[in-house]
């Protein structure tokens, strides 16, 4: 069998930094590329002992098929296929088995392949890292390399540390050190390999999930959703009637629900004959009985609630319906992506976005969750080192940048003083440090130069607002005036108070002061001027390049409200209305 042209480069790729380096690395392929034949050629090459470690046995016997394909056959253990045989140069685990039988990998392997590695958990006791701990300790030069299509996890952000494209990745919990390889999906469909998709939103209804609120982790709370599939009946019927319609066309239909519970709605709207489905309390034989039945075409439907994104592969798919809200670009790649492969009198494959989520297949991951429903993928450069970051932002109708909330570069730069890469320093949104005035992120406990504990932002309005004179003004609206080159801008809150501060532009100084104390807070697109403002009326021309603070903090002198400190991005216990809606 001969390798395509990517997949000899992600071989390459793995080769070539494990000669160099003994740090864990990443090779990351869309669905469908073709990861197996990547790992079957690294066992074939390996000079040692190989492990090859998947979490479901679907996979395990993919792998281990396409080992056998290129290399001499390999040992399978994995309880789901009731085999238990470490004695080959090359063993495909499932990790359930591996790890409660770690003793039995007692071997000195030179190479661990961890297919799916998003899903590795960096919890010194989850089963990857306890198994990958007893590795090491016959082996501590052992080379880790893992393969997904999604290097994102959510709640952890990018697995890796470092991405060879030049960019920062995850520096707090890495599960890998580099990302090696990267492989777009767009070549890959307009090359053939992959079925070309036809992304539509939902066709006859969708559900309103604009009102969801993401957890820390970047997940939408189970119970939310339901509340909101609650009142969508209508919905639901219009759209499981629209789905049935159109599978008629179609050789296999799987359906993303948002929840059990939405799951079981969905099913009473399906003919039970030709529809199936799976939860995470399935068992293991009716999920084998409903995937072989469905892969035979004697099910049409499989309706699934977050089990079939990874490990799942029916070529025949040509129908993906998304019923579920996801705060994450690669899950909705997954989702999209169980449908790509190529297959017998298949021309395309029909995905219909019932949810609105508003992503595109080809969006890059951003490496933080979504911050608003209307977020998308936006591409901002740093005024200091010209790096094209990636960030979560807001577009016109034309796709010009209306606001982004990206923090600090993700740029890797040289270090003045050694050969190794950093992080760019430069920093889109920061609070400064009230002892040294150095620039931290806004979500700092301590600054990063002189270490002062930075105080917890509600903690100190508690302690300012215990004092006399003190007022928390949140703001609902921002309205801008201009007159003898003086800026005046007036805030109001929800029952129409208003605040006003004034601002000369009248000489070089008064500009300067200008941009520091209003333009540069206020600034929608922080790191990027949009225009130029050389006066007040410039500013009022171009008010919609400005964000109104959620609260400002006024101390009362004798005559007037004096401005003391404005918030902006702030969540806690005195949250805005409209931090609450965007």
């Amino acid at each position: 069998m001969k390798l395509r042209d990517y997949q000899t480069q992600a071989v390459n790729a793995a080769v070539n930094h494990f000669r160099q380096s003994q740090q864990s690395a990443v090779l990351v392929l869309p669905t469908g590329a073709g990861k197996s034949i990547v790992i079957a050629e690294l066992a074939r090459i390996a000079r040692g002992r190989v492990l090859v470690l998947t979490h479901v046995k679907e996979l395990v016997a993919q792998n281990a098929e396409k080992v056998a394909l290129l290399t001499q056959k390999p040992g399978i253990y994995a309880a789901g296929l009731k085999q238990k045989d470490t004695d080959e140069k090359t063993t495909v685990a499932s990790i359930q088995s591996a790890a409660k039988a770690a003793h039995k990998f007692h071997q000195t392997y030179s190479l661990v392949i961890i297919d799916e590695c998003h899903r590795i958990n960096p919890d010194e006791n989850s089963q990857y890292q306890q198994l990958l701990s007893a590795l090491k300790e016959h082996n501590p030069k052992i080379r880790i390399l893992g393969l997904t299509a999604t290097p994102y996890r959510l709640g952890m952000g990018w697995i890796f540390k470092h991405h060879y494209h030049g960019k920062i990745g995850n520096t707090e919990n890495p599960v890998f050190d580099q990302c090696v390889f990267e492989l777009p999906i767009r070549p890959l469909i307009k090359r053939g390999y992959l079925t070309p998709p036809k992304i539509y939103d939902g066709l006859s209804a969708q559900y309103d999930f604009s009102s969801l609120v993401a957890t820390h982790c970047g997940e939408y709370p189970e119970a939310q959703i339901n509340n909101i599939l609650n009142h969508s009946g209508r919905a639901t019927t219009a759209i499981i009637d629209q789905i049935t319609q159109l599978a008629e066309q179609r050789q296999g239909v799987i359906i993303f629900a948002a929840t059990v519970q939405h799951a079981h709605e969905i099913m009473t709207r399906l003919d039970p004959q030709k529809s199936a489905l799976i939860t995470a309390t399935t068992s293991h034989h009716d999920r084998d009985n409903i995937i072989t039945e469905f892969k035979a075409k004697r099910l049409k439907f499989i309706v699934n609630v977050a089990v079939l994104t990874t490990g799942f592969d029916a070529p025949h798919v040509d129908f993906i319906a998304i019923l579920r809200p996801t705060a994450s670009v690669s899950l909705f790649q997954q989702m999209v992506g169980r449908g790509l492969r190529l297959a017998e009198n298949k021309l395309d494959c029909l995905v219909i976005d019932y949810a609105a989520n508003g992503y595109d297949l080809y969006f890059p991951e951003v490496g933080f969750h979504k911050p608003t429903s209307k977020s998308v993928p936006v591409q901002v450069h740093c005024p200091e080192c010209q790096f094209a970051n990636i960030f979560w932002g807001l577009t016109d109708n034309d796709g010009d940048i209306i606001e982004h909330y990206g923090r600090r570069c993700q740029a890797l730069i040289e270090s003045g003083t050694t050969n190794e890469k950093i992080q760019c320093s430069f920093r889109f949104r920061s609070k400064a440090c009230p002892q040294c005035g150095a620039e931290n992120d806004i979500a700092a406990r301590s600054c990063l130069s002189c270490q002062t504990v930075l105080i917890d932002p509600d903690k100190r309005l508690q302690q300012v607002l215990q004092q006399k004179h003190h007022h928390l003004f949140k703001c609902h609206d921002m309205h801008f005036e201009s007159a003898n080159n003086t800026l005046t801008v007036r805030y109001f809150d929800i029952e129409g108070n208003d605040f006003e501060r004034h601002f000369k532009m009248q000489t070089p100084k008064q500009i300067n002061a200008c941009f520091a104390l209003f333009i540069h807070p206020h600034n929608r697109t922080p790191g990027i001027l949009k225009h130029t403002y050389k006066s007040s009326d410039d500013i009022v021309k171009y008010k919609e390049d400005f964000r109104a603070p959620d609260m400002i903090l006024l101390k009362q002198s004798k005559k007037h409200w004096h401005h003391v400190e404005s918030f902006f991005d702030y969540q806690g216990r005195h949250q805005t209305l409209n931090s609450l809606s965007d």
